[in-house]
């Protein structure tokens, strides 16, 4: 039995440490001169609005989440990387939420990789992260209107000998919208949990942020 259990956990080290190569930057990234996955800065200055977009089950509008706070996150489940750090840190910041709090906050998770990202593989995903963050894609032509509005940039680069087949560099900042649907600020990649939740209590309550406390790109 002794024996039967050391092979089981050496077949589930050999499986981790493969899942690790794969998702890592260093999996994406062997070849100094080939192509790197990384931020990119906002296509434009963020202006904000309404859209409607695909999640799991059926359309989600902005418009119908008046009353809440929205935090838009735009990326994609195969980012081995940018977004995994982004997406802890937000489900680090509803897990410190109150559950009265997170009932006032949606987090919307748009991909910016519609090819790959079904609304099923989106919905497994986010889940993994947090059960409150909504997986949301649409056409490309949608997610290019979405991404304009909020000044998100992204482009595809191939890899080559890589079952990843390619990448999506994107921007990486972190949009709050308000109780009214105003886009009011946003946050800058890599944001503390503690930050976030700051922010949400403060958009939640009755205090207007003042712009000397918002993060500009």
């Amino acid at each position: 039995m002794t024996r039967k259990l050391l092979v089981i956990a050496i077949l589930v080290l050999v499986g981790l440490l493969a899942w690790l190569l794969f998702w890592t930057p260093t999996a994406v990234d062997l070849d100094p001169e080939g192509p790197r996955h990384g931020t990119l800065d906002l296509a434009s200055p963020p202006q904000g609005g309404d859209f409607v977009l695909d999640s799991v089950d059926g359309p989600v509008a902005l418009a119908d989440l008046r009353g809440k706070v929205v935090l838009i996150y735009f990326g994609y489940t195969w980012c081995p990387d940018i977004c995994p750090t982004n997406l802890v840190l937000i489900a680090g910041a509803l897990k410190a939420l109150t559950p009265e709090e997170l009932e006032r906050v949606r987090v919307l998770f748009v991909s910016v990789d519609p090819e790959r990202d079904s609304v099923e593989r989106l919905a497994e995903y986010s889940g993994y992260f947090h059960p409150e963050i909504i997986g949301l894609t649409g056409t490309p032509e949608q997610i290019a209107e979405v991404a304009k509005l909020y000044g998100a940039a992204y482009r595809r680069t191939d890899l080559v000998d890589s079952a990843m087949g390619y990448v999506v560099d994107h921007s990486a900042y972190s949009h709050l919208v308000d109780t009214q649907g105003q886009l009011v600020r946003n946050l800058d990649h890599a944001t503390p949990s503690a930050e976030i939740v700051a922010a949400i209590r403060t958009l939640s309550g009755t205090t207007r942020p003042s712009t000397e406390n918002q993060s500009e790109p």
